[in-house]
């Protein structure tokens, strides 16, 4: 099944990829990349108004779903923009039905909240922050957008799993950037020594976390995504030009093997990636299935893809000046971003339905 997307979807598509070959070119994303710059790119996406599609009205945004956050995830990722602060925004916003104020301000770009949760694992129940006497106390490492946000949200370890706000700039809170191989995302630690904290009404319930994981796990997808169909449009063009014993590589049998391989793969996880964010936005009954099922096989799929890619460029996809490398990075990145196929592979078994043994 190939999903086909409405004629408004497509424009909007066409017209963010537009705005983003004119405004995060490859040149472009080095520069900031080399200058580990996050703010340049985010603060001109909320300028031009994009950063607040996705997001309800009512609290900032520019209106849309789930599938239009999708659509945006796709493009980011097709075009290696520096997009942490984004996808931070967009986790965040699903704790933030009771605070409207700082759900606009995050929503319009003009401040950034953080959901404070390992960048690395499934978000999940379960925290290591103390919350006692209106501090907390406690060390979350790995923390996407961390280093650029005004506040933090923070999972403690109360019954119930109390959400608190706890400010950047409030005394006992120290932030430690933390390097990563994809220079075009970025994340930090971050330690909390009783620094003063206020609860959300919003607890963290089971149905939160699951929502912020399916959300998670969709949205990397389609990242992960358009990664792999740039990197399939580069490695064709290359094999095209690329010539060994006086043809182009792209006539020999193994090339074309991997390019067709390369193909299946992305046109299999555009559609899985579509579906899954179409059932979130519906609120289908197996939603939590289909994300996790696009987390697992789209990301595993599209590593494998970069794979294959640097394979056809040789010895130049590795070099710092040519554009495959950016989308290598990422698409690794992303394979283990809010956690690895055999982590959802896990979460996809836990929610199939138990059917018993035929006799």
């Amino acid at each position: 099944m190939h999903w086909e997307l409405s004629d408004e979807q497509n424009l909007y598509v066409e017209s963010l990829r537009d705005w983003l070959d004119g405004t995060a070119t490859s040149e472009q994303v080095r520069s900031w990349s080399g200058a580990d710059d996050q703010h340049s790119f985010d603060e001109a996406l909320a300028e031009a108004g994009w950063a607040g599609v996705g997001f309800d009205e009512s609290r900032g945004g520019q209106g849309g779903g789930l599938l239009e956050l999708v659509l945006t995830a796709r493009e980011l990722g097709r075009s290696a923009a520096p997009s942490a602060r984004w996808l931070a925004r967009a986790l965040a916003d699903v704790t933030l039905g009771a605070e409207p104020d700082i759900a606009r301000a995050a929503a319009s770009g003009d401040e950034l909240s953080v959901l404070a949760i390992r960048c690395d694992r499934i978000p999940a129940t379960g925290s290591s922050v103390r919350w006692h006497n209106g501090t907390v106390t406690g060390e979350i490492p790995c923390v996407l957008a961390a280093d650029g946000a005004r506040r933090f949200i923070v999972p403690t370890d109360t019954d119930g799993q109390q959400l608190v706000v706890v400010d950047r700039d409030a005394p006992g809170v120290d932030v430690r950037p933390r390097a990563l191989l994809d220079r075009t995302r970025a994340a930090a630690d971050i330690l909390f020594h009783e620094a003063p904290a206020r609860t959300l009404e919003v607890g963290g319930s089971a149905d939160t976390w699951s929502r912020v994981a399916t959300r998670a796990a969709v949205l990397v997808a389609a990242d992960t995504l358009g990664a792999a169909e740039r990197m399939l449009d580069m490695t064709v063009q290359y094999a095209k030009q690329r010539k060994q014993f006086g043809r182009p590589i792209a006539a020999f049998q193994a090339v074309k093997h991997a390019a067709a391989q390369m193909l299946v793969a992305v046109e299999s996880s555009y559609s899985v990636t579509l579906f899954a964010g179409a059932s979130l936005d519906e609120h289908l009954p197996e939603s939590a299935l289909h994300a996790a099922a696009a987390k697992a096989q789209v990301t595993q799929q599209c590593a494998e893809l970069a794979d294959s890619a640097l394979t056809v460029h040789g010895a130049i996809g590795y070099t710092w000046e040519y554009d495959l490398q950016l989308f290598y990075k990422r698409s690794k990145l992303d394979r283990i971003l809010f956690g690895a196929p055999e982590a959802w592979n896990e979460r996809i078994a836990s929610l199939l339905p138990l059917e018993p043994a035929l006799a």
